[in-house]
């Protein structure tokens, strides 16, 4: 994927961010908001689109616009680079291929290998028995 041109597809919008920081919180604007136009994307291809709308349903809003906001540093330069990181990784995480499932594989139960042992052991001493031909072994009970 290139990156290059998905990176001029972003827009920013700024705004104060909460929490500490005192002046610099009540002046400067830091926080910042990543949008993606998902849908209207002219470097994703139509099935990165599909993938991309149905993984991260929950994170696109009805315009098609994939929204991601950062106010974890003071400066609204780190904000901004940290948002862009985060997009990149979420667009690559969404876009890697499903691992195929495996089907559920049964194991023997622990009561189940008992009982064939002693269905093993009792035609063992069934043999051994007068009369018991070692060419026709006694069917085991149902």
């Amino acid at each position: 994927m290139d990156y290059q041109n998905l990176e001029t597809e972003l827009k920013f919008r700024f705004s104060r961010a909460s929490g500490k920081g005192g002046q610099n919180v009540n002046k400067v604007e830091t926080r910042v908001e990543l949008l993606f136009d998902v849908v209207g994307s002219v470097y994703l291809p139509e099935a990165d689109k599909e993938r991309l709308l149905s993984r991260l349903a929950g994170r696109i809003n009805q315009e098609g616009l994939l929204s991601i906001a950062v106010e974890q540093y003071r400066s609204q330069h780190r904000n901004r680079k940290e948002a862009i990181d985060r997009f990149f990784e979420l667009i690559e995480e969404a876009l890697q291929p499903e691992k195929p499932r495996r089907g559920h594989v049964a194991r023997t139960t622990r009561p189940a290998i008992r009982l064939q042992k002693k269905k093993a052991h009792s035609q063992k001493k069934a043999l051994r028995r007068k009369g018991a031909s070692l060419l026709e072994p006694k069917p085991l009970p149902a």
